[in-house]
């Protein structure tokens, strides 16, 4: 049987270890929402607080509850504009970057 690794340790890990990886999340999330895909966007933000900042941290700088963090940013989550940009503004600060987003041209 092969030994298998939990994903959301080897983005902890990676995360850890790579932060152009990092970056490449938080721009990737950003993407995926302006793009139309708010559930993908929310389920990496998710992974990447998990991964740097952590749910109670988010907590103290967004100036919202943890718990209501983690409704917004699971699966069926429903942030809204004002909870995202601070979700985006705290992550983007801990990690020391700019967001760079790559939108999709409609047809």
């Amino acid at each position: 049987m092969a030994l298998t690794r939990d994903f959301k340790h080897t983005i902890v890990e990676r995360v850890d270890r790579d932060p152009a990886f990092a970056k490449a999340l938080l721009d990737e999330a950003a993407t995926s929402f302006l793009n139309g895909e708010p559930d993908v966007a929310r389920l990496i933000l998710r992974d990447l607080v998990n991964a740097t900042v952590g749910f109670e941290q988010l907590a103290e700088l967004t100036h919202k509850p943890s718990k209501s963090l983690h409704r917004m940013l699971s699966p069926k989550g429903n942030p809204s504009m004002d909870s995202l940009a601070a979700i985006f503004g705290a992550v983007r600060s801990r990690l020391k970057v700019g967001i760079e987003v790559r939108t999709v041209e409609a047809n």
